[in-house]
């Protein structure tokens, strides 16, 4: 067991935080557990990873952790026996804002949100996000609320409580959480504003899942012309509903397809874009959230990427 007394200078700080300047000797595995295992206690009381430490508070931890007289041993891969580096945090979590309940993340295109066949072992935002908990000392798993296509960038939350979870999914459930998205697509459109409501269906194949249009749920998509650029139109996007590639399949039956779009899309147009502008990617990004929490409406913005912003310049 061991028992420290939090200084005056070291008050207002997380418990997680804490714990990483009292023992830096030890390894982040190691506190990890002694919080996500209840063995820490601050004034007798069971400590939680952002609870906010105060002056004289007495921290108990019943564990034995190496301290700044007693170096760690590097941690030992099982498989190789060889000493491995603490994990890092990848420079692809980009975190907007940070809440007890949850996180408003920026996602990258070319990163899933979710593992899937295909992927690289660890190589998707929710693996990066469980690394980043560890990391942070966070005692819950962290949970995707909604999920952006591979190719999307974006906003996007992922809870970080059983609060969060249950929250935010009665809020998407009942469409209470506001999401616009920014999408450049071929042609000019007849209305400056509209609404598309087409029935989605999903099939799936051996080149991967599509939605058919006609059949299945109701979906539907809110747009507002943000301007014309060429032979191409730059359009905000209200979703109602929150289908799978329910953007890229509506704009592609109004034969509007996405740039860079290579499921739903033009591929000769896709090509010479690629060629004139150097478009790699689908254009398309979450640019805004909106909703209510605890009261206060919140609300996140994500500017266009610079791959994307290139393109319109």
């Amino acid at each position: 067991m061991i028992e420290k007394v939090v200084g005056i200078h070291e008050a207002g700080q997380r418990l997680d935080r804490w714990l990483r300047k009292a023992f830096p000797q030890a390894p982040l595995s190691a506190l990890f557990a002694v919080v996500r295992k209840k063995k820490i206690r601050v004034n007798g009381k069971p400590g939680k990873g952002p609870d906010a430490v105060q002056a004289g508070d007495v921290i108990t931890i019943y564990e034995n952790l190496p301290t700044d007289a007693e170096p760690a041993a590097a941690p030992i891969n099982a498989n190789t026996g060889w000493n491995r580096p603490e994990p890092e945090v990848d420079p692809r979590v980009v975190i907007v804002e940070r809440f007890p309940d949850f996180v408003v993340l920026d996602k990258p295109s070319g990163l899933a949100s979710q593992p899937g066949s295909g992927q690289k072992l660890g190589d998707s935002l929710i693996e990066l996000l469980w690394t980043w908990a560890e990391l942070e000392i966070l005692d819950f798993k962290p949970a995707l609320v909604h999920r952006l296509d591979q190719e999307t960038s974006g906003l996007i939350i992922a809870a970080l409580s059983g609060v969060g979870v249950r929250g935010l999914n009665t809020l998407i459930r009942e469409h209470e959480v506001r999401k616009e998205y920014l999408a450049l697509v071929a042609g000019h459109l007849k209305d400056s504003q509209g609404s598309i409501r087409l029935a989605l269906d999903r099939t799936d194949s051996a080149q991967g899942a599509k939605m058919e249009v006609g059949a299945g749920k109701e979906a539907v998509t809110h747009y507002k012309v943000d301007r014309v650029i060429g032979p191409w139109t730059l359009v905000r996007i209200r979703l109602e509903t929150g289908r799978m590639h329910q953007i890229r399949a509506h704009f592609a039956a109004l034969g509007h397809p996405l740039l860079g779009d290579g499921r739903y899309g033009d591929f000769a147009m896709n090509r010479e874009v690629r060629k004139t502008h150097g478009l790699k990617r689908l254009f398309l990004h979450s640019a805004l959230l909106e909703f209510k929490w605890n009261g206060k409406v919140l609300r996140f913005e994500a500017d266009l990427p610079e791959e994307l912003r290139r393109v319109i310049a």
